[in-house]
């Protein structure tokens, strides 16, 4: 509240001018990621960062997995309750919307980071990769690395979530011309275990396999296990994964995985947290905000460390 003084009838009367009461108090906004990954560590560090450094009360929360759907329910209706004014939020599904639905009817800005929700009107503004673009990023290498008839797996994330489907669409068209056989694909819901057990039962169908492509870190680390385990040489087979995270660089390092599409989580907890803020001063926000995407391999895996 501002107070103007004016003068009427020689007599001085302060008169208070409407203003935003953000202008006076601390913005207060809720940080929601989807599971306890380095990925999703490294962009609630770089929230807690900007919000630290410009004077923002963050409350932050997490699930318990990628497919924990009620627990995310549960944190979105509990920043309601502790008056938030803006949520950034990591959707783990699109069933999340109506909670979400909930929030934005209080009053609240909500910023979704890293993937959408499909034809959800509630979002102020995406902030994320271009997963479309980093997966194509994917395919253009394996183009260089392949040739036609060579036959690939693909380890799925979550299928449904559009940034994971974006993500092996876009290595499709990557490949362009190429004309590859896709012997097999399989959902890990984003883990290392379902990513060694679909990479193994894609190695014992398909012995000439000469590729697996994997949408998410965890899976692509734990296909480089399986094919440790098959005894399958470095120069025999071509690993590609997406997030350069969770055993990856490590495994570029040694040579059993060949590229992976890094993303920048960092970026996006930071750009995040300073949409949802100027959604909620007022001012003007893109509604895509791209944090950009890599490609990592052997020759620069030491910028990615």
């Amino acid at each position: 509240m501002k107070l103007n003084h004016r003068l009427i009838g020689g007599v001085a009367v302060a008169i208070a001018l409407a203003s935003p009461s953000f202008a006076a108090d601390k913005v207060k906004v809720a940080l929601i990621t989807k599971f306890p990954v380095p990925f999703f560590s490294t962009m609630e560090d770089a929230a807690k960062k900007y919000a630290a450094e410009n004077d923002v009360d963050l409350v932050v929360g997490q699930g318990q997995s990628a497919t924990d759907i009620e627990g995310q329910i549960a944190l979105i209706e509990s920043m309601v309750t502790q008056d938030v004014q803006g949520i950034a939020i990591t959707p783990v599904d699109p069933t999340v919307a109506p909670a979400l639905d909930k929030a934005v009817a209080a009053g609240i800005k909500v910023v979704l980071i890293d993937n959408s929700i499909p034809d959800w009107k509630g979002a102020t503004a995406l902030v994320s990769t271009n997963n479309l673009n980093g997966g194509r990023i994917a395919g253009e290498y394996l183009k260089t690395v392949l040739k036609n008839g060579d036959k690939i797996g693909i380890l799925e994330g979550v299928p449904g979530v559009p940034a994971l489907d974006d993500r092996v669409n876009g290595m499709m068209e990557g490949l362009g011309g190429l004309k590859v056989e896709v012997v097999g694909k399989g959902a890990t819901n984003c883990t290392q275990e379902l990513g060694t057990s679909v990479a193994e039962d894609l190695l014992t169908a398909n012995p000439d396999l000469k590729a697996i492509y994997s949408a998410c870190g965890p899976p692509a680390a734990g296909a480089a296990q399986a094919i440790t385990n098959a005894g399958i040489a470095n120069d025999a087979f071509i690993l590609v994964g997406f997030d350069a995270c969770c055993g990856e660089i490590e495994a570029i390092k040694s040579g059993v995985e060949d590229a992976t599409v890094a993303q920048f989580p960092a970026k996006m907890g930071e750009l995040g947290i300073d949409t949802v803020v100027k959604a909620i001063k007022g001012g003007a926000v893109e509604a895509n905000v791209d944090t950009g995407a890599g490609l990592v391999t052997a020759e620069n895996v030491k910028d990615f460390e």
